[in-house]
């Protein structure tokens, strides 16, 4: 029953989230004609609850991963209580996901190398170009299905 209520829960959340943000930019984009810069949907909520918008920030920040905690640590037990692993096999798994490195910072990195890298195609035994017919490459088509 919890469970359920937590769903629904989180999903209201969600929507009230996406609500928010597509009122936001709304607003930005008709907001105040005064003002030499637009500003972001964190700086008027910032200025709305009267606090600095980094302490919003951290407080985004700080709830997104809450959640994130709750929310594994929920589909845990629930592989837990199917029998599919053991209990110390999900305390690894949590130990391994929070000793993960912090990807963030190279986020837009990777995405503008994915952006900018070229079509490779390879021959192989899938099929597309030279005497195997491979279809694809690395991006895209085909791929190395059964590798």
């Amino acid at each position: 029953m919890w469970r359920r209520k937590k769903v629904i829960l989180i999903a209201l959340l969600a929507g009230v989230v996406l609500f928010a943000s597509t009122a936001g930019i709304v607003l930005a984009q008709t907001g105040d004609e005064d003002s030499s810069q637009p500003k972001t949907l964190m700086a008027r909520v910032a200025d709305i609850l009267g606090i600095g918008q980094p302490e919003l920030e951290n407080a985004f920040t700080q709830a997104r991963s809450e959640m994130g905690t709750a929310t594994l640590d929920s589909y845990l037990q629930n592989l837990i209580d199917q029998g599919k692993i053991t209990e110390e096999e999900a305390k690894q798994y949590q130990e391994w996901w929070q000793a993960k490195p912090n990807m963030a910072p190279f986020q837009q990195q990777l995405r503008e190398w994915q952006q900018a890298r070229p079509d490779i195609t390879l021959p192989g035994p899938q099929g597309g170009s030279g005497d195997y017919g491979f279809h694809g490459g690395l991006r895209g088509g085909g791929g190395f299905r059964g590798w």
